[in-house]
């Protein structure tokens, strides 16, 4: 399902956006663009320049034989010749320093911009994604640079500079066959340009599907242990044959038509050799054209066709930079989700009182999620959401963490409203620990102190003797230098779980939320870190999602949610007093699942 998702939002950017994209990065280093321009501008000159006085060389030895002076100039050119190779080598090593300094900024740029984008889009963006996926168009498009600006710094400019300079020149030696070489390079020109434009949707076509391919890899990788215990092997080769069968086919697709504008251009370039060879061989019959003219020529020409069919050649690695490089241009001229109000101030916590006012909240409007509900919290005061799966309690978590916006309604917290202050001083204002708890690949030091990044190596021991997690950190090898593995799959469930309660209580915020915060613990775990978490919601507001109601007996206000509404509302002995949901809850738990605690 997700991979259809995924799909069926794809986007893809013009070309205008991706070039200007690339030249956002561009315009930071004047300077190194400029040498790179005028080293590319001194090479063509070099290599326009070097076949005038080859010209002059084959003149001289086929004026006859040697004399005093026709040795001169034939020295005198060699000379020339060679400082003007010299300049030309210059030029290159110019150039190549300029564009080595030049691409490694922008392309750290690039990766650095990009993520920083990217990373502020909203929760519901990131799980319609794969992360696979979208690593995948991240690395593309900032190596994607590299190989367009130098296919427009290396090939295409000084191509066209090198084309220009060698018609006029010929145009000056031959009107008309200056003439034909112009015609047949800008008739080349426009076959490649409407070329291009024909197999572009095949280029991008083969560049979704390689993202695909890649998103389906990643998905396949991190859910292993499925596919191992549920004994998927063989079918998810299936599922993946056929991934790779559309990249396959989508591939063959743009090779095949390369292959074809290959051959056009090979008879493009036959042609155009044996007319101007025909012309010259005319013209030099009528004493026009000198033996050193047919070397100008066939100088012009064999560099004029090397520089052409390069282009062909770069155009194709251009064309999948352009294609992988849209795919990430499309997401970055989409609008954050969640976006900060333009006026957005920063939270200002006095005693954490929340509000939610008349909040509804759908993804499709045929299909709402919660519906004109209405809750007092004040400060310093302990709830706890309980009801059906599917209720609308962790939604609400979600929307007071604001990773979704309210559809209708307002949520306040001490009078102010969560969409109008930054996003980034709300969540410094509230703790919150999941129910699935995902650690980075770093050390056990670096995931509790993500909690407050500044904190010393003592606070992070204090906080995680509070979470009871520092006893089976000191038994491992590395202790707190122990690096836990992909969203810390090296560690139980409960550790991790353990892990997120010290980062949160490193963090201390002055709003708490618990979402099933214990529900990964043993029963002697659970006990520790219940006692724990008494000390840490001393003074907050605290926010409990529990299905395990013996966990918040004691909290001052229990809020039972059936369908996206409130139904009742009070404490542990009121609601079992009361013959309803709760009571029914707490009767199915207390002759079940408790007792066999």
């Amino acid at each position: 399902m997700a991979r259809k998702t995924e799909k069926k939002q794809k986007k893809v950017a013009h070309a205008r956006d991706v070039l200007f994209a690339y030249y956002s990065g561009l315009r930071r280093y004047p300077g190194l663009v400029s040498l790179a321009i005028v080293g590319s501008i001194s090479i063509q000159v070099a290599a326009l320049i070097a076949p005038l006085y080859m010209r002059t060389i084959f003149n001289v030895l086929a004026s006859g034989a040697p004399t005093a002076a026709t040795i001169h100039t034939l020295v005198h050119s060699i000379i020339i010749i060679g400082i003007i190779w010299v300049l030309g080598w210059a030029a290159q090593r110019l150039q190549a320093a300029s564009l080595m300094r030049l691409e490694a900024a922008v392309i750290s740029d690039l990766f650095s911009s990009t993520f920083a984008y990217l990373i502020r889009h909203s929760h519901n963006f990131f799980i319609s994604h794969f992360a696979g996926s979208l690593t995948h168009k991240v690395t593309k498009f900032a190596r994607g640079f590299e190989t367009i600006f130098d296919s427009l710094v290396m090939d295409f400019f000084p191509t066209a500079f090198f084309v220009v300079g060698a018609v006029g020149i010929l145009f000056y030696r031959n009107h008309i066959l200056g003439a034909m070489l112009g015609i047949w390079s800008v008739a080349f020109v426009v076959f490649q340009v409407y070329a291009a434009k024909m197999r572009q949707p095949l280029r991008i076509a083969r560049s979704e599907a390689d993202t695909q391919t890649t998103a389906a890899l990643a998905d396949t990788i991190s859910n292993q242990n499925v596919i191992a215990l549920f004994s998927g092997e063989t079918y998810e080769g299936g599922l993946f044959a056929g991934v790779v069968d559309v990249w396959k086919k989508s591939t063959l697709r743009a090779w095949y038509s390369n292959d074809i504008i290959w051959g056009v251009t090979g008879i493009f370039t036959i042609g155009i050799e044996i007319a101007l060879l025909y012309g010259a061989t005319v013209f030099w019959s009528r004493g026009e054209l000198t033996v050193g003219d047919f070397v100008l020529i066939q100088s012009y020409l064999l560099t004029t066709f090397d520089r052409l069919v390069a282009i062909n050649r770069q155009l194709r690695g251009f064309n999948d930079a352009y294609s992988d490089a849209s795919e990430m241009v499309a997401i970055l001229d989409e609008p954050h989700g969640i976006a900060d109000a333009s006026d957005a101030q920063s939270t200002a916590i006095s005693d954490g009182t929340i509000e939610f006012k008349d909040v509804g909240f759908h993804f499709h409007a045929e299909r709402p999620i919660l519906q004109h509900l209405s809750l007092s919290i004040r400060g310093g005061e302990k709830v706890a959401l309980v009801g059906p799966s599917g209720a609308g309690k962790t939604t609400i978590t979600k929307l007071l963490l604001r990773l979704y916006d309210v559809t209708s309604g307002a949520i306040e917290i001490d009078g102010q409203d969560i969409a109008r202050v930054s996003q980034v001083s709300l969540r410094n204002a509230i703790s919150f620990v999941p129910q699935e708890p995902v650690l980075f690949h770093r050390s056990l030091m670096e995931n509790i102190r993500y909690g407050s990044r500044d904190a010393t190596e003592g606070e992070v021991f204090d906080a995680a003797r509070k979470a009871h997690c520092h006893e089976f950190i000191m038994a491992l090898p590395d202790a707190y230098a122990t690096l836990v593995g992909e969203r810390g799959v090296k560690l139980s469930g409960g550790e991790r779980q353990r892990i997120a309660i010290a980062r949160a209580i490193l963090k201390d915020s002055p709003i708490l939320v618990l979402d099933e915060a214990t529900s990964s613990l043993d029963s002697e775990s659970e006990a520790l870190i219940q006692d724990s978490l008494k000390h840490l919601m001393q003074g907050k507001t605290v926010v409990v999602i529990a299905h395990r109601l013996s966990t918040i007996m004691n909290v001052d206000r229990i809020i039972v949610i059936k369908g996206g509404s409130i139904i009742a509302q009070g404490s542990h002995q009121e609601l079992l007093r009361e013959d309803g949901l709760y009571q029914k809850l707490w009767s199915i738990q207390a002759g079940g699942f408790l007792q066999d605690e």
